[in-house]
């Protein structure tokens, strides 16, 4: 699945609080930071699962869905699995890849099952995706990255009796499918495998059956993308890792099979192939569609305020802190639901990974940030400094891949050191249309009001 640029952007931009003490081999990893109470992940997850099934196709396939979930239920009577209410679903996608929604929806690619070589390494994919819910790993991420929007939105789901995933997306969080969720820390895939062989282990499979999945798909990736890679980045010597946790267990037993694995391959070559995720709606298509009319409106947020064209759209909440305007023909949307801003800006705040730091040196963190997770994106090196209200910001230009016309794409970003933490607008457009758009760009920059 592709991941999402710009939305992800908002969601992924502050590092984290502190650094976690390396886990020894044997000390069962425990859910770290979190926002969100342990009722509010299975929501969320179940309402993120809603989205997911309007955007995947589910398999058909009765004795394919109900092996699914043999494998998967007797995973989740273990232990170490905890009481999450998991369920498990077959869509049919030839990548290698699964992933798991907080709180427990979980769905496997046809992919994954056609690239194992045995139930046990079916299992440990679906251990170790599991176990990212078990340990609350994507919203203990996003719990940190976004320590102050988090409770706002809480707060807003309970009092207005609505949609969480709602809640967070107005305060700029977007949480849907393909988001920060399902993209993880090599900390985080460094405990999932840890805790996925566990819960192998006590469920009757050889654990180390997931080191040797892991060991394979690595060799494929040569020639091969591999999805479950791209989201579930390798945290060193995994297989290694693996195999030394495995050591710290009791003797037991292995060997479980439900005996069904074969048919079940059997049953998905005949199945017929994915349609695959071509991006729909506005991709690829004139960006001059969406260039801003001569007329301007004042958005409002809680500490700033600026103009936007009249003909753009506010993707976000009154009186919040984080906004995108965009044109709609400049938001392009992935058959997997993967959203990007292909024309438009956003504006937000970003606490830098140090406190005091000067604008420059501000500007280099969030940079940083912004590159680590825009697969593709560029400093040019080049930009200038500016004055808005009398308070200086400095201009980076980036460099990107545009997901409107498939060509390159420029940046502008705009930097201001404020109390809140650095204000940015990223000012984003094909880099054939920019210089129609410096001028209406500047014209948004000098009407930028702080409270």
């Amino acid at each position: 699945m592709k991941k999402s640029r710009w939305l992800r952007l908002v969601v992924g931009l502050v590092a984290a609080t502190a650094l976690m003490q390396a886990r020894q081999p044997g000390e069962p990893p425990k859910p770290g930071f979190n926002l969100f109470s342990k009722q509010q992940d299975i929501q969320l997850g179940q309402e993120a699962s809603a989205e997911v099934r309007q955007k995947v196709t589910v398999i058909q396939n009765q004795f394919l869905q109900n092996y699914l979930q043999r494998v998967g239920k007797r995973l989740a009577a273990q232990p170490e699995a905890g009481d999450w209410p998991f369920n498990f679903t077959l869509v049919l996608d030839p990548g290698i890849n699964a992933f798991a929604l907080p709180g427990g929806p979980m769905y496997v690619d046809t992919g994954a099952i056609v690239a194992v070589n045995n139930e046990a390494q079916l299992a440990g994919v679906m251990a170790h995706e599991m176990s990212h819910v078990i340990l609350r790993h994507g919203t203990n991420q996003v719990s940190k990255a976004n320590l102050l929007r988090i409770p706002a939105a809480l707060v807003g789901a309970v009092v207005g009796n609505g949609s969480l995933l709602g809640q967070l997306a107005q305060v700029g969080i977007g949480l849907g499918f393909s988001s920060v969720l399902l993209s993880y820390s090599r900390e985080a895939e460094s405990e999932a495998d840890a805790l996925g062989a566990r819960i192998m282990s006590e469920a009757g499979y050889n654990p180390l059956e997931l080191a040797r999945f892991f060991e394979k798909i690595e060799g494929l990736a040569g020639s091969h993308t591999i999805q479950f890679l791209s989201d579930h980045p390798n945290p060193g010597n995994r297989e290694k890792d693996i195999e030394a946790e495995v050591r710290t267990f009791s003797r037991r037993q292995y060997g479980y099979e439900t005996g069904e694995f074969q048919r079940a391959k059997t049953e998905i070559a005949q199945l017929p192939k994915s349609a695959g995720n071509t991006l729909r709606g506005v991709a690829h298509s004139d960006p001059a569609a969406g260039r801003p009319s001569g007329q301007f409106q004042r958005f409002q947020g809680r500490s700033f305020s600026m103009v936007y064209a009249a003909n753009w759209h506010v993707f976000g909440e009154a009186n919040s802190d984080s906004v995108t305007i965009a044109p709609r023909e400049g938001v392009v949307q992935s058959a997997k639901g993967s959203t990007q801003i292909g024309y438009g800006v956003i504006a937000s705040y970003f606490l830098p990974d140090r406190k005091g730091e000067d604008l420059r040196s501000a500007t280099g963190d969030l940079i940083r940030h912004l590159v680590a997770t825009n697969p593709g994106m560029q400093n040019t090196g080049t930009g200038h400094t500016v004055h808005v209200e009398g308070i200086p910001g400095l201009v980076t230009i980036l460099a990107s891949n545009s997901a409107l016309t498939g060509g390159p794409e420029t940046d502008a970003l705009l930097t201001m050191n404020r109390s809140d933490g650095v204000f940015y607008m990223v000012f984003i457009a094909p880099t054939s249309e920019f210089r129609n758009l410096e001028k209406v760009y500047d014209q948004i920059v000098q009407s930028v009001k702080f409270r």
